[in-house]
C-alpha cells in the first residue's frame, strides 16, 4: 500500500495539477450527474492563491464543460486530455487541435445506440460511456480500437469509459508544457488523479522533480503516494 503524501507545506516550491472526475468529485453514472461540493471552488481559488498561480486542473472533459461545471476565471484549466488549455485570467482559450473525422463519429454512433451506450462529444474526440452496462467494456475497448486504427485516433481507456482523439495528446504532455512555462518552472510538481489516464500526468511530475498521488485503491500505478478518495483530497487541499 503506498503511504499518504507530505502535508502540502513540506513540498519545497508546490505546483499541483488536479485531475476532475474521481479526484475533485465524485463518479457518478453520469457525465452531467456529478455535484459540485459546497465550498469547493472557493477551496480550489485560495489554493491557487497560496500558490502563486501554480495550479491547474487538468480534466478528459471538454474545457467548456470543465468551465460550465467550475465557473471561475481565477484557475488554470486543461481540458480534453491537455488538448485544450485556459490560463488563469486569460481572456481566450488556447485553440484545440484538429477535429476528429465526422464519418468516424457517425460509425461510433451507431455503435453506441445499438449497445445502449452514451456517447459524448468532445472537441477533440467522443467518448463511450458504459458506466449503465459495464460487462460491455471488452467489446466496447475492441470497436473502439479497431475505429481508432481505421481513422488514425488514439483510443484511451477509463473507469467504465473508452474514449478516441487524436494520438500525441494526453495529461503528461501538458504537464510538461505547463512545467516549461515561468510561472511553473522550477517549482515541484504532484500531479492527483485516480484514473488510467493520469498515469501520463504522474509520470511526467516524476520526470520534473515531483511525483503522483493516486486517489482511490486501484493497484497499479506508478505514483508514489495515495489519498482515499475525494473528501481526502479536498482535506489535503484544504491545508494550503
Amino acid at each position: 500500500m503506498l503511504p499518504p503524501p507530505p502535508p502540502p507545506g513540506m513540498i519545497e516550491r508546490l505546483s499541483v495539477f488536479l485531475d476532475f472526475d474521481g479526484t475533485l468529485v465524485e463518479l457518478a453514472h453520469a457525465p452531467d450527474a456529478i455535484r459540485i461540493a459546497p465550498g469547493l471552488i472557493d477551496m480550489l481559488e485560495n489554493a491557487a492563491a497560496a500558490l502563486e498561480g501554480r495550479l491547474a486542473v487538468v480534466s478528459g472533459r471538454a474545457l467548456a464543460d470543465l468551465d460550465r461545471h467550475l465557473g471561475t476565471r481565477r484557475l488554470t484549466l486543461s481540458g480534453s486530455h491537455g488538448g485544450e488549455l485556459r490560463l488563469a485570467a486569460a481572456s481566450a482559450n488556447a485553440p484545440p487541435g484538429s477535429a476528429f473525422p465526422e464519418q468516424a463519429h457517425l460509425e461510433a454512433s451507431a455503435f453506441a445506440a445499438a449497445h445502449g451506450l452514451l456517447l459524448e462529444t468532445k472537441p477533440l474526440g467522443f467518448a463511450f460511456h458504459y458506466r449503465q452496462t459495464p460487462t460491455a467494456g471488452a467489446t466496447v475497448e475492441a470497436f473502439a480500437r479497431q475505429l481508432g486504427t481505421r481513422y488514425g485516433l488514439a483510443m484511451k481507456a477509463g473507469k467504465m469509459v473508452a474514449e478516441l482523439m487524436p494520438p500525441g495528446i494526453d495529461k503528461g504532455g501538458i504537464v510538461a508544457s505547463l512545467m516549461a512555462t515561468p510561472g511553473f518552472r522550477g517549482s515541484t510538481p504532484v500531479f492527483i488523479g485516480d484514473d488510467l489516464t493520469d498515469e501520463d500526468g504522474f509520470r511526467a511530475a516524476a520526470a520534473h522533480g515531483g511525483f503522483g498521488i493516486l486517489v482511490g485503491t486501484r493497484a497499479a500505478t506508478t505514483a508514489t503516494a495515495r489519498l482515499g478518495d475525494v473528501n481526502a483530497v479536498h482535506t489535503w487541499l484544504g491545508h494550503l
